[in-house]
This record gives structure tokens, C-alpha cells and sequence, in this order.
């Protein structure tokens, strides 16, 4: 399944979303579940949105619609590996949202420098 939804969507090399961190016509969404986000900390500015709750969320016609989503901007989506944001990018698609994904997800971003922010536990 992954593979078949990474062949018909953008997938954004690290390095490349690095650079592109701090552009505010980028809006980063890290899907992971919010024990991840503590555990490994998270990219400075990104719009956390449970994966079990994406799909709703972008919807505009849905009542737990975010307006984050409704902003005319690029739209990364990432998870830990790039296998749950692939997934939910091939089904946003589908609903006739654009966007990409982080294609190897948040296990390389701070290994290739990119920022990371912590939670105060």
C-alpha cells in the first residue's frame, strides 16, 4: 500500500524541507501520535494532527474541519518514517486536497540538521 501511494504523490526529500522551514507559505503537519512528538521533540512551527483525525480535520464540510487547512499554502505532511504520511497523503488526494509528504518522515530531520523543537515534560 505504501509503495502504490508513494508512485501518485509528492514525496519532499529532508534536506529539501529543511530549507523550506521557516517559509510561511509552508505549513508542516506532523501526523504522529502525541507520546512521538514528546519522546523525539518535534519541527519548530508545525501543526500537529493526529492521523486518526486527518481526514476530518481537512474537510471542510466536516464539524471538526481546521481552518489551518483552508490557508492557500504548501502543505508537508510527515509521521516518524514516511509511511503513515504517504498513506495520508494518497487519501487527502483523493478528497481533492494537495499535498506532499516527508518521504523518509522525522527520523532523519535532525541528523541532517534539520531543527527540533521539546516538550517541557
Amino acid at each position: 500500500m505504501v509503495a502504490t501511494a508513494r508512485s501518485r504523490i509528492e514525496e519532499v526529500e529532508t534536506a529539501d524541507l529543511i530549507a523550506l522551514v521557516d517559509d510561511p507559505n509552508v505549513v508542516i503537519v506532523d501526523i504522529r501520535d502525541v507520546r512521538e512528538r514528546q519522546r523525539g521533540g518535534y519541527i519548530p512551527n508545525s501543526f500537529h494532527a493526529p492521523r486518526g483525525m486527518i481526514e476530518f480535520w481537512v474537510d471542510p464540510d466536516s464539524p471538526y474541519f481546521k481552518e489551518v487547512f483552508a490557508q492557500d499554502k504548501k502543505f508537508v505532511f510527515h509521521c516518524a518514517s514516511g509511511w503513515r504520511s504517504a498513506l495520508t497523503v494518497a487519501t487527502l488526494q483523493d478528497m481533492g486536497f494537495k499535498a506532499a509528504h516527508l518521504r523518509e518522515g522525522f527520523s532523519t530531520w535532525e541528523k541532517q540538521g534539520g531543527p527540533v523543537e521539546r516538550s517541557e515534560k
